[in-house]
Protein backbone atom coordinates (compact mmCIF):
# COMPACT_ATOMS: atom_id res chain seq x y z
CA UNK A 1 0.00 0.00 0.00
CA UNK A 2 1.48 3.51 -1.09
CA UNK A 3 1.66 6.24 1.61
CA UNK A 4 -1.03 8.09 0.23
CA UNK A 5 -3.41 5.56 0.35
CA UNK A 6 -2.71 4.55 4.24
CA UNK A 7 -3.02 8.24 4.61
CA UNK A 8 -5.90 8.74 3.63
CA UNK A 9 -6.89 5.23 5.40
CA UNK A 10 -5.94 5.79 8.57
CA UNK A 11 -7.62 9.59 8.48
CA UNK A 12 -10.82 7.71 7.43
CA UNK A 13 -10.27 5.60 10.36
CA UNK A 14 -9.30 8.09 12.71
CA UNK A 15 -12.22 10.09 12.43
CA UNK A 16 -15.06 7.23 12.64
CA UNK A 17 -13.68 5.59 15.97
CA UNK A 18 -13.75 9.54 17.08
CA UNK A 19 -17.36 9.92 16.34
CA UNK A 20 -18.42 5.97 18.27
CA UNK A 21 -15.79 6.20 20.85
CA UNK A 22 -15.12 8.93 23.70
CA UNK A 23 -11.69 7.46 24.93
CA UNK A 24 -9.03 9.09 23.50
CA UNK A 25 -7.99 6.66 20.30
CA UNK A 26 -4.54 7.35 20.17
CA UNK A 27 -4.81 4.57 23.03
CA UNK A 28 -6.15 1.94 20.87
CA UNK A 29 -4.87 -0.17 20.93
CA UNK A 30 -1.53 0.97 21.82
CA UNK A 31 0.59 3.96 21.51
CA UNK A 32 2.91 1.86 19.89
CA UNK A 33 0.30 1.44 16.77
CA UNK A 34 1.38 4.73 15.29
CA UNK A 35 4.31 3.46 13.45
CA UNK A 36 7.25 6.23 13.73
CA UNK A 37 7.10 6.02 9.77
CA UNK A 38 4.01 7.79 9.45
CA UNK A 39 3.91 10.30 12.69
CA UNK A 40 3.86 13.15 9.68
CA UNK A 41 0.21 11.98 9.19
CA UNK A 42 -0.69 11.24 12.77
CA UNK A 43 0.35 14.86 13.27
CA UNK A 44 -1.97 16.25 9.78
CA UNK A 45 -5.13 13.72 11.76
CA UNK A 46 -4.18 15.83 14.92
CA UNK A 47 -4.11 19.37 13.35
CA UNK A 48 -7.77 18.30 12.17
CA UNK A 49 -8.63 16.95 14.64
CA UNK A 50 -9.62 13.84 13.47
CA UNK A 51 -7.77 12.16 16.27
CA UNK A 52 -10.19 13.55 18.65
CA UNK A 53 -9.35 13.58 22.40
CA UNK A 54 -6.08 12.46 23.09
CA UNK A 55 -3.49 12.47 25.77
CA UNK A 56 -0.14 12.35 25.08
CA UNK A 57 2.19 11.95 22.02
CA UNK A 58 3.04 8.67 21.35
CA UNK A 59 5.83 7.23 22.20
CA UNK A 60 7.34 6.45 18.35
CA UNK A 61 6.78 10.19 17.47
CA UNK A 62 8.42 11.91 20.28
CA UNK A 63 11.64 12.38 18.45
CA UNK A 64 9.46 13.20 15.42
CA UNK A 65 7.78 16.44 17.73
CA UNK A 66 11.10 17.07 19.04
CA UNK A 67 12.42 17.80 15.62
CA UNK A 68 9.42 19.58 14.71
CA UNK A 69 9.19 21.88 17.09
CA UNK A 70 12.54 23.08 17.22
CA UNK A 71 12.84 23.21 13.42
CA UNK A 72 12.60 25.09 10.10
CA UNK A 73 9.20 23.34 9.58
CA UNK A 74 7.22 24.73 12.45
CA UNK A 75 8.38 27.99 12.12
CA UNK A 76 7.50 28.37 8.48
CA UNK A 77 4.00 26.76 9.28
CA UNK A 78 3.80 29.51 12.05
CA UNK A 79 5.13 32.04 9.95
CA UNK A 80 2.19 30.86 6.97
CA UNK A 81 -0.68 31.33 9.66
CA UNK A 82 0.73 34.45 10.47
CA UNK A 83 0.64 35.91 6.98
CA UNK A 84 -3.11 34.49 6.39
CA UNK A 85 -4.37 36.26 9.55
CA UNK A 86 -2.41 39.27 8.37
CA UNK A 87 -3.87 39.38 4.72
CA UNK A 88 -6.87 38.33 6.26
CA UNK A 89 -7.24 41.58 8.41
CA UNK A 90 -6.44 44.15 6.06
CA UNK A 91 -9.30 42.85 4.09
CA UNK A 92 -11.83 43.94 7.33
CA UNK A 93 -13.56 46.73 7.01
CA UNK A 94 -13.26 48.21 10.00
CA UNK A 95 -16.18 49.84 12.52
CA UNK A 96 -13.49 52.50 13.02
CA UNK A 97 -15.37 53.64 16.77
CA UNK A 98 -12.34 51.38 18.84
CA UNK A 99 -14.41 48.79 18.91
CA UNK A 100 -12.98 46.17 16.15
CA UNK A 101 -11.33 43.40 18.09
CA UNK A 102 -8.53 40.40 17.62
CA UNK A 103 -8.56 37.72 20.09
CA UNK A 104 -5.05 35.42 20.98
CA UNK A 105 -4.87 33.02 23.16
CA UNK A 106 -1.53 32.88 24.84
CA UNK A 107 0.31 29.66 25.32
CA UNK A 108 1.79 28.73 22.06
CA UNK A 109 0.23 31.09 20.15
CA UNK A 110 1.68 34.78 21.55
CA UNK A 111 4.78 32.76 23.55
CA UNK A 112 6.35 29.54 23.39
CA UNK A 113 6.65 27.07 25.81
CA UNK A 114 9.25 24.56 23.76
CA UNK A 115 11.98 25.35 26.48
CA UNK A 116 9.51 23.58 29.18
CA UNK A 117 8.42 21.12 26.92
CA UNK A 118 12.11 19.83 25.67
CA UNK A 119 12.51 19.05 29.70
CA UNK A 120 9.50 17.03 29.33
CA UNK A 121 9.72 14.66 26.23
CA UNK A 122 7.68 17.09 24.13
CA UNK A 123 4.26 15.93 25.08
CA UNK A 124 5.33 12.61 26.00
CA UNK A 125 4.87 12.82 29.94
CA UNK A 126 1.23 13.46 30.98
CA UNK A 127 0.86 17.39 31.88
CA UNK A 128 2.10 18.44 35.50
CA UNK A 129 0.38 21.07 36.70
CA UNK A 130 2.91 22.11 39.23
CA UNK A 131 5.99 21.87 37.08
CA UNK A 132 4.28 24.11 34.31
CA UNK A 133 3.28 26.51 37.16
CA UNK A 134 7.14 26.88 38.39
CA UNK A 135 7.65 27.31 34.70
CA UNK A 136 4.96 30.23 34.43
CA UNK A 137 6.37 31.75 37.30
CA UNK A 138 10.11 31.74 35.38
CA UNK A 139 8.58 34.72 33.08
CA UNK A 140 10.79 32.88 30.61
CA UNK A 141 9.00 31.86 27.27
CA UNK A 142 9.82 33.12 24.33
CA UNK A 143 7.96 35.51 21.85
CA UNK A 144 6.78 32.91 19.02
CA UNK A 145 7.49 35.11 16.16
CA UNK A 146 5.25 34.95 13.75
CA UNK A 147 2.54 36.41 16.20
CA UNK A 148 4.66 39.36 17.31
CA UNK A 149 4.84 40.36 13.98
CA UNK A 150 0.76 39.53 13.57
CA UNK A 151 0.56 41.24 17.19
CA UNK A 152 2.41 44.92 16.23
CA UNK A 153 0.58 45.26 12.51
CA UNK A 154 -2.93 44.10 13.89
CA UNK A 155 -2.18 47.26 16.30
CA UNK A 156 -1.19 49.62 13.85
CA UNK A 157 -4.39 48.78 11.50
CA UNK A 158 -6.23 49.57 14.97
CA UNK A 159 -7.71 45.88 16.56
CA UNK A 160 -8.22 46.13 19.86
CA UNK A 161 -5.93 43.20 20.98
CA UNK A 162 -7.80 40.81 23.98
CA UNK A 163 -5.50 37.76 25.30
CA UNK A 164 -7.63 35.37 26.90
CA UNK A 165 -5.86 32.37 28.11
CA UNK A 166 -6.66 29.48 30.39
CA UNK A 167 -4.26 30.28 32.71
CA UNK A 168 -5.31 31.39 36.38
CA UNK A 169 -5.57 34.54 37.67
CA UNK A 170 -2.83 34.32 40.34
CA UNK A 171 -0.91 33.86 37.40
CA UNK A 172 -1.50 37.30 36.09
CA UNK A 173 1.82 39.05 37.09
CA UNK A 174 4.25 36.32 35.64
CA UNK A 175 2.13 36.23 32.64
CA UNK A 176 2.44 40.17 32.22
CA UNK A 177 5.78 39.96 33.16
CA UNK A 178 6.68 37.57 30.13
CA UNK A 179 4.54 39.19 27.70
CA UNK A 180 6.08 42.52 27.95
CA UNK A 181 9.91 41.12 28.20
CA UNK A 182 9.17 39.54 24.90
CA UNK A 183 8.03 42.62 23.26
CA UNK A 184 4.13 42.30 23.36
CA UNK A 185 2.56 45.64 24.41
CA UNK A 186 -0.75 47.54 24.79
CA UNK A 187 -3.52 45.09 24.95
CA UNK A 188 -7.02 46.06 25.60
CA UNK A 189 -7.41 43.21 28.06
CA UNK A 190 -5.34 39.93 29.81
CA UNK A 191 -7.99 37.47 30.52
CA UNK A 192 -7.33 34.88 32.96
CA UNK A 193 -9.46 32.11 34.48
CA UNK A 194 -11.20 33.25 37.90
CA UNK A 195 -12.76 30.96 40.64
CA UNK A 196 -15.86 30.90 39.23
CA UNK A 197 -14.05 29.52 35.78
CA UNK A 198 -12.38 26.39 37.73
CA UNK A 199 -13.04 23.02 36.06
CA UNK A 200 -15.06 24.44 32.98
CA UNK A 201 -13.37 22.60 30.02
CA UNK A 202 -11.43 25.74 27.81
CA UNK A 203 -14.26 25.49 24.95
CA UNK A 204 -16.61 27.14 27.49
CA UNK A 205 -14.75 28.91 29.23
CA UNK A 206 -13.52 31.03 26.17
CA UNK A 207 -17.03 30.86 24.60
CA UNK A 208 -18.31 32.98 27.49
CA UNK A 209 -15.18 35.06 27.67
CA UNK A 210 -15.67 36.05 24.11
CA UNK A 211 -19.27 36.62 24.96
CA UNK A 212 -18.62 39.34 27.56
CA UNK A 213 -16.80 40.88 25.44
CA UNK A 214 -19.22 41.33 22.64
CA UNK A 215 -21.74 42.42 24.91
CA UNK A 216 -19.59 45.44 25.94
CA UNK A 217 -19.84 46.12 21.91
CA UNK A 218 -16.92 44.83 20.40
CA UNK A 219 -16.81 43.12 16.70
CA UNK A 220 -14.25 40.26 17.06
CA UNK A 221 -13.28 40.07 13.80
CA UNK A 222 -10.30 37.30 14.43
CA UNK A 223 -9.24 34.62 16.69
CA UNK A 224 -5.79 33.13 16.82
CA UNK A 225 -5.21 30.22 18.61
CA UNK A 226 -3.23 26.62 19.26
CA UNK A 227 -6.00 24.56 20.19
CA UNK A 228 -9.64 24.15 18.12
CA UNK A 229 -11.24 24.69 21.72
CA UNK A 230 -9.12 28.43 21.56
CA UNK A 231 -11.86 28.93 18.35
CA UNK A 232 -14.59 26.86 18.46
CA UNK A 233 -17.78 27.04 20.75
CA UNK A 234 -19.92 30.73 20.28
CA UNK A 235 -19.53 34.29 19.89
CA UNK A 236 -16.60 33.06 17.83
CA UNK A 237 -14.68 35.23 15.35
CA UNK A 238 -15.42 36.03 11.92
CA UNK A 239 -12.24 34.22 11.10
CA UNK A 240 -10.31 31.95 13.45
CA UNK A 241 -6.83 30.89 12.55
CA UNK A 242 -5.08 27.47 13.77
CA UNK A 243 -1.80 27.34 15.13
CA UNK A 244 0.01 24.25 14.99
CA UNK A 245 0.66 22.27 18.38
CA UNK A 246 1.39 18.36 17.54
CA UNK A 247 2.81 18.69 21.83
CA UNK A 248 -0.49 18.41 23.52
CA UNK A 249 -4.46 18.99 23.20
CA UNK A 250 -7.15 20.80 25.43
CA UNK A 251 -10.42 19.60 25.34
Amino acid sequence: MDSGVWLLSLLVALSTVSHIRSEPILRLPSEKAISSDYCDSWRLAVETNNAGAWERVPVNCVDFVAEYMTGERYRRDCEVVGNLSLAFARSVRMVGDGRDAWVFDIDETLLSNVPYYQEIGFGFEIFNETSFDTWVHSAAAPALAANLILYNELKELGFKIFLLTGRSEYQRNATETNLLLSGYRNWERLILRGSSDKGKPAISYKSEKREEVENEGYMIHGSSGDQWSDLWGYAVAARSFKLPNPMYYIP
